[in-house]
């Protein structure tokens, strides 16, 4: 099952040696790893899926982010999915 919710990147840092960030989910702060979407910024917008599980796969967490651009017109500007560190119910 998947849950996508969109959120706000209040910051970004590096960890250990990979891009991460605190996303804003309407007052719910999470860490989200920002690797795979380096044009993300502060201010910007992403989609986090949580607890996406696939048959005979390990739990994984999908990030997805979306920019609008010059004209206003929002696209997809990013897409990571890493093994999640929650364990499957």
């Amino acid at each position: 099952m998947c849950l996508g919710i969109p959120g706000k990147v209040t910051d970004s840092y590096e960890r250990d040696g990979v891009r991460m960030g605190t996303v804003d989910f309407g007052g719910v702060r999470k860490e989200v790893c920002l690797a795979y979407v380096p044009e993300v910024t502060t201010g910007d917008y992403v989609i986090v899926t949580y607890l996406t599980k696939f048959e005979k796969t390990p739990l994984v967490e999908e990030t997805l982010a979306v920019a609008k651009d010059a004209i206003g017109q929002w696209h997809v500007a990013g897409y990571d999915i890493a093994l999640s560190s929650v364990k499957a119910p």
